[in-house]
């Protein structure tokens, strides 16, 4: 007769692998991860409206199509407008004076500042953040239909890693920065997702 074996060690370790994979829900985050709950999912997101409708945000996420410009938010210069795709008119493109980085401090305040693909939402998809309740602008944002097709992942991925939202920490000479952390931000916008994305009436 033989004798049934008893999986070791390493055939159990093995085998817990997959199964903690198969435990990360489509948000990316654990369901073995402790629960935030409805509530404190609602608090995390003032902390995103804040960083969303600081003018560093908002500037872009207008509207009309005409953006707006330093911390008061003021009409762009020059009748610069969104474009077909947002990046600016036919021939007018936003790169035409806003390169891929800052220019040099020692230029002086109100240069044209500059990050990757410096851009606006598309028209067919605006996100505007101007104006919105938190239950408003949260609704906004989770919603594929006006963020690009964006589910949770791509929401995450796109506040944490994004070279132009990160460019709203380092805005350059004479604006001033989202003055909460992008550290923090990103830690309560994905507790805010843990929760389920839930959002204020």
């Amino acid at each position: 007769m033989k004798t049934k074996r008893v999986p070791g060690p390493v055939m159990v370790a093995a085998l817990a692998i997959p199964m903690a994979l198969a435990a990360t829900s489509a948000s990316g985050q654990s369901r073995t991860s402790p629960r935030v709950s409805k509530e404190d999912g609602i608090a995390a997101f003032e902390t995103v409206k804040a960083v969303l409708q600081h003018p560093r945000c908002q500037n872009c996420h207008i509207p009309g199509d005409a953006p707006l410009q330093f911390d008061q938010g003021l009409p762009h210069a020059m009748n610069v407008m969104r474009g077909p795709v947002g990046m600016g008119s036919p021939g007018v493109p936003c790169a035409t004076c806003h390169g891929t980085a800052n220019p040099p401090a020692a230029w002086g305040a109100h240069m044209p500042p500059g990050a990757p693909n410096w851009r606006l939402p598309p028209p067919g998809h605006k996100m505007v953040f101007i104006g919105l309740s938190s239950g408003d602008l949260c609704r906004l944002v989770k919603d594929p239909a006006n963020n690009g097709g964006k589910d949770f992942d791509s929401l995450i991925r796109h506040v944490e890693s994004d070279e132009l939202v990160g460019w709203g920490w380092h805005p350059g000479v004479g604006r001033a920065a989202v003055p909460i952390p992008r550290d923090e931000f990103v830690s309560r916008f994905k507790d805010w997702i843990a929760a389920g994305a839930p959002c204020a009436p």
